[in-house]
């Protein structure tokens, strides 16, 4: 008796369907290039609905970082030699939509704050995950400059995650905890 077997789960690729290292670089950098670009308005929300101090003044620092990330992907394109573009990422929209609901079935105060840096440490993972990658094609792509711009990047996602924790952590989880919430 023969055996059929079925791949199921299969994707058919579309015929403009990235076909080697370099096409899906481009790619990723499409999709990085919206995210940052989304995630501006996002963070300035956040900064309008936080209520501590010192996460509002993290969340601009990364508001600065983020604009200028937007401006180094940029300058990525120009050293491959290739247009500046971006595709949509799904990734980032539902994260951004997160953290709407978050700040929305929340009240202004600890608890929206421990909201606020859960999703949006959430979206710094993404990042890094998204970075890390890129970084690591520019390397084998033997593209030194992006692979240089892509690591700042990468390493000031990694700072500003660290730095969420350590304001999560140092009193906002802690203060959070004692606030008596019914959502």
């Amino acid at each position: 008796m023969e055996t059929i077997i079925r791949r199921q789960g299969v994707v058919k690729a579309k015929s403009h369907a990235a076909q080697g290292l370099r096409d899906l670089f481009e790619v990723e950098l499409k999709d990085i290039h919206w995210a940052e670009k989304a995630l501006v308005g996002a963070l300035q929300k956040m900064v309008k609905n936080a209520s501590s101090p010192e996460l509002i003044r993290a969340l601009k620092k990364h508001l600065t970082e983020t604009q200028e990330h937007i401006t180094r992907i940029k300058k990525v394109y120009e050293t491959i030699g290739s247009k500046v573009a971006e595709r949509k990422c799904n990734a980032m929209e539902g994260l951004i939509k997160e953290s709407e609901i978050i700040m929305k079935d929340t009240e202004l105060g600890v608890v929206r704050d421990a909201g606020i840096i859960a999703v949006a440490q959430k979206m710094e993972h993404y990042e890094i995950a998204t970075y890390g990658t890129l970084h690591s094609y520019a390397v084998t792509l033997g593209e030194e400059e992006a692979e240089e711009l892509l690591a700042l990047n990468l390493e000031e996602e990694k700072k500003i995650d660290v730095v969420l924790t350590k304001i999560a952590t140092s009193d906002i989880n802690v203060d959070a905890a004692d606030v008596d919430d019914n959502w």
